[in-house]
């Protein structure tokens, strides 16, 4: 590229970017129209006086005549005076902010044996050539920027203690902090492992407004020759006490193919699961699963390691921290059954031991009878189902058995369909004669809230149940809902040995955000039939509807094959109740912007607020209480935010390293309504660290999308003459005269060389 470079400006007069920035003009010294009366009847002369020649063939009078026509063209475009007009910024009338990465991914050491911090400061040091050169022609103002940005005196000053990069956070700060100047480009110099969570188009947009240019300037190696890096890992935040969490974890690995590593995770530094990992043959990316056991309720700091493998040059990428919250519960659920069935007695009696969950239990007895168990006193729906949306969101769950939609009022069943798209919670419709289609649940609010059509039953109503063979579908194999096992192995052989259950409900089409979990083949025809959907879920509004299509997995208890210790049947219903009320939102909720800091460093808190029917409140006092790692309280308060309805946001610093506990609290009159717990991890490791190899792509974007470019660190002394060419701050226009290129004289004389060798080698010299 540099030979290319300058290549080009020896041959074009000028370099590259002179232009990519100008505008192509013509300053004739003639009319333009004259030259090209002059240009045709210069090319008519040479082809009647080529016609004239008789000792020569007509391919010999075409080519020297195209030749001898094109020198004279050229000379003739010459007096069109091509030129090419640029704006250049005025010398010393305006500023150029220079950005400097001081976040801990800077200290690995990649860049010719150094540290990537090292080879910035040499060529970015006050006494350098570059900064010298750029010194002279512009007002230099030096930013150093990791999770936030700040002025600096200059790169000497940077220790590459950040545990985060925010390259648009650094954009904007220093595009506020210069609004009143004229600022004429802004240089960024970054390996680009950008995670600090604001949007940079939105920043990319507001310099482009302005008209300034970003340059960046990459440093580090943009791929290792040797490594393994923990690149992403999929885990939840929070569940409840008592779950086995699964976590994906994908790794990067580079030249190290067929060789093993060892994932591992810890709680607290207490192991809790280990796998081997081969690393594969093909590809850059390979993916594991590890799990982490039931753990008591409390906030525990995970830790994510893969071992490194021999020679590997930076193994600051090879573990990754995260915080989970075990919540202690309990989540209440309502299941509502039409009639006495096993389904109902087993469900409930599946789940009675698990702590963090509460199954209250509706059902219908006889006319305008109830049965009711786990009520917490005896008003709680004394008059059967909720006829008050408060009364009714104060589930996280709903499962509706085998009962009829006519049981149901309009109000109720459109309430049913809030509860999904407005409150949050999650609504399992069970299979059984009196559910779903053949309940009478096509056309109504519900339906549309399923993940699959529901239609109305056809006339053949009596036909014998499906006897279905549930078998996973690919998403539900690594759903943590349906893991009997701790292997996918042993999991597939567990699911292959449950016996077969019936289907009395026949469903529709799916919908088209819809996601099948289980399927059941039909055991009770030899003939090839399709599988049907079994376990089907998809999003709606905020939260989740799902159907289960069979109507007796009470059958996984007490089938005579089952042995009297097996506990899939629990095992089932429990994660499947949890995997319910996962997800459903609190009336206050609490969001931490990022999840992990360095000591030091901003922390932004947003919460949403909904009454007790979880519509928006904008007129609630909030306050977010924070406990420090030391146990110090700092009580935050937030104001209502303009980003939306119910929205309130805040801020602080987190200085201490630790693990942080957060709560809001929400007060309307004398009602107060507090948050989960959520928590922050706070240490000096650096999470940018873990995307360790210089990000171009990004770098490449900010440039070009702002009319700026990219350099790697070698080429950054290119900066001092490209900066110059600016349409922002105080410019002048320049004209830059191309006709005197040496291209064209060049090209005039290889069109003569090539007349006189011509002629030569025909004979006609």
């Amino acid at each position: 590229m540099p030979l290319f470079e300058s290549l080009f400006t020896f041959l074009f007069k000028y370099s590259i970017r002179v232009f990519e920035r100008g505008q192509l003009v013509l300053a004739p010294v003639l009319p333009p129209l004259f030259l090209g009366i002059v240009a045709t009847i210069a090319v008519l002369i040479i082809a009647v006086t080529y016609q004239r020649v008789r000792a020569v063939s007509r391919t010999d009078k075409i080519v020297l005549g195209t030749m001898r026509a094109l020198g004279v063209i050229i000379v003739l475009a010459c007096l069109l005076r091509p030129t090419v007009v640029l704006s250049s910024a005025v010398p010393q009338r305006n500023v150029l902010a220079v950005l400097f990465d001081d976040s801990r991914s800077m200290k690995l050491r990649d860049v010719d044996g150094s540290a990537r911090l090292a080879a910035l400061q040499r060529t970015f040091a006050d006494s350098s050539a570059l900064m010298q050169r750029m010194g002279g022609k512009f007002a230099l103002r030096l930013y150093r920027f990791a999770a936030d940005a700040s002025p600096t005196a200059g790169a000497a000053a940077l220790t590459a203690s950040g545990a985060r990069t925010d390259v648009a956070r650094a954009l904007d700060v220093a595009r506020e902090d210069l609004s009143g100047m004229p600022l004429a480009g802004v240089i960024v110099v970054t390996d680009g492992a950008d995670n600090g969570g604001s949007d940079i188009g939105t920043s990319l947009l507001a310099m482009r407004a302005r008209r300034v240019p970003v340059y960046t300037v990459g440093v580090g190696q943009e791929r290792f020759a040797r490594d393994v890096a923990i690149e992403r890992v999929t885990a939840p935040t929070s569940v409840l006490a008592g779950a086995t969490v699964l976590v994906d974890v994908a790794l990067g690995v580079r030249g190290a193919r067929g060789e093993h590593t060892t994932l591992s995770i810890e709680a607290n530094g207490r192991l809790m699961d280990t796998v081997d990992v081969r690393l594969p043959d093909a590809g850059d990316v390979t993916r594991a699963r590890l799990r982490v056991s039931p753990l008591a309720p409390g906030t525990y700091q995970i830790s994510v390691k893969a071992r490194p493998i021999a020679n590997e040059p930076v193994i600051e990428n090879n573990t990754y921290h995260s915080v989970l919250e075990v919540r202690p519960g309990p989540v209440r659920v309502l299941y509502v059954e039409g009639e006495p069935r096993p389904e109902f007695a087993f469900v409930r009696r599946a789940v009675a031991a698990d702590s963090a969950l509460h199954v209250v239990g509706l059902m219908r007895s006889a006319d305008k009878k109830f049965l009711r168990l786990g009520v917490r006193d005896s008003v709680e729906l004394v008059a059967g189902f909720p006829v008050r949306r408060e009364e009714l969101f104060r589930y996280s769950a709903i499962v509706l058995g085998s009962i009829e939609s006519s049981f149901f009022s309009g109000d109720q069943l459109r309430m049913l369909a809030d509860f999904v798209s407005q409150r949050g919670g999650s609504v399992l419709a069970l299979g059984g004669r009196a559910a779903l289609g053949e309940g009478g649940y096509a056309g109504t609010p519900l339906a549309d809230v399923l993940p699959v059509a529901i239609e109305k039953p056809g006339t053949d109503t009596g036909a014998a149940p499906a006897f279905l063979k549930i078998t996973p579908s690919p998403a539900g194999m690594s759903h943590a809902a349906l893991q009997f096992r701790a292997s996918d192995a042993a999991n597939a052989t567990r699911w292959d040995s449950l016996p077969a259950l019936t289907s009395v409900n026949r469903l529709g089409a799916l919908r088209s955000g819809a996601t099948v979990l289980l399927s059941g083949h039909d055991t009770s025809t030899r003939r090839a039939s399709a599988d049907v959907p079994v376990l089907v879920f998809q999003r709606y509004g905020r939260g989740m509807s799902a159907v289960l299509n069979v109507q007796d997995t009470w059958l996984w208890r007490m089938d005579a094959n089952i042995p009297v210790e097996d506990q899939s049947f629990s095992t089932f219903w429990r994660q499947i109740m949890r995997w319910l009320v996962e997800s459903a939102p609190d009336q206050v909720e609490l969001a931490i912007t990022p999840a992990r800091v360095g000591p030091g460093e901003p922390v932004q808190l947003r919460a949403h607020v909904t009454d007790s029917t979880f519509q928006d409140v904008n007129d609630a006092s909030l306050t977010a209480h924070v406990t420090s790692p030391s146990g110090r309280a700092l009580d935050v308060p937030m104001e209502w935010s303009s980003r939306g309805d119910g929205t309130y946001a805040a801020r602080f610093t987190a200085d201490e390293v630790g693990t942080y506990r957060l709560a809001a609290d929400a007060r309307r009159g004398r009602d107060t309504t507090r948050s989960a717990p959520g928590t922050l991890l706070s240490d000096d490791q650096g999470a940018d660290v873990e995307q360790a190899e210089q990000r171009t792509s990004l770098l490449r974007r900010i440039s070009s999308e702002t009319g700026g470019r990219y350099y790697p660190l070698a080429d950054a002394g290119k900066l001092a003459d490209d900066v110059v060419f600016t349409e922002a701050g105080i410019t002048v226009r320049d004209a830059k005269d191309l006709w005197d290129m040496p291209i064209v004289f060049l090209v005039l004389a290889c069109l003569l060389g090539a007349e006189w060798i011509y002629r030569r080698q025909r004979g006609l010299a």
